[in-house]
């Protein structure tokens, strides 16, 4: 908006006078502005009683127009391209849910685990049949791996060994593929810190090695035995 004060310090006061006089070939605003200047130099004019109240009324509604043409403007502009690399604006109320990368990094050292996190997204979410859906099947992979398991201790740990990481796959991909598209797909959400789950499964692992040194040993290779005391 244009400073017209500011344009009537420099104007002499003939033209100032001309502003008054030919008030309906100017803005009302800047008529108002020479009245004003006008008066500051000692010089009110004889007709600023009259015409001011109507230019004031007239200043105010051109002034509600221009507010709302700018606005009106801002809104129709196209925002800016979001940059490569540019991370994308997040509402502060937006929910805050474990990543697809963290749920991945989690079910690479536990199928389980990722599941529970996918799990506490989808409970966030309110997405409470899809949490069922979910437990019946994390129930079903541990299920799959029990048998796994029992087929190894027969056959060796390496079938064991290829036989969990293809089920870990296949898994991973079902949280990815299946569960995130239909239940979170094009969420805005803000990313968790996956500190707090990372610490807990470095508990867990280190509690079971404590309690349990052979639960991380592969099924059918036997513990070394120990050396035989020297007989006497």
């Amino acid at each position: 908006m244009e400073d017209y004060a500011a344009k009537m310090l420099l104007k002499t006061d003939a033209a100032l006078r001309e502003y008054v006089t030919g008030h309906v070939q100017y803005r009302e605003a800047a008529v108002l502005a020479a009245f004003d200047e006008l008066r500051r130099r000692g010089q009110p004019a004889p007709e600023e009683a009259a015409l001011r109240p109507g230019l004031e009324a007239a200043a105010a509604a051109q002034r509600a127009a221009d507010e709302e043409a700018t606005a009106k403007l801002a809104a129709e502009r196209p925002a800016a391209p979001r940059l490569p690399g540019q991370a994308e604006e997040v509402p502060a109320d937006a929910p805050a849910l474990y990543s697809p990368l963290t749920i991945i990094l989690f079910s690479i050292m536990s199928v389980p685990i990722g599941g529970i996190l996918l799990g506490m997204n989808l409970f966030r979410l309110g997405q409470k049949k899809a949490l069922l859906g979910l437990t019946l099947f994390i129930l079903a992979y541990m299920a799959a791996g029990m048998a796994l398991l029992g087929l190894a201790a027969s056959q060796g740990s390496s079938t064991f060994v290829w036989g969990l990481l293809g089920l870990n796959l296949l898994a991973t991909m079902v949280y990815l593929q299946w569960f995130w598209p239909r239940y979170v797909g094009g969420t805005v959400y803000r990313s968790r810190s996956a500190l707090l789950p990372l610490a807990v499964c470095l508990l867990l692992v280190w509690g079971a090695q404590k309690l349990s040194p052979g639960l991380m040993q592969p099924p059918g290779k036997a513990a070394p035995a120990s050396p035989a005391s020297p007989v006497r």
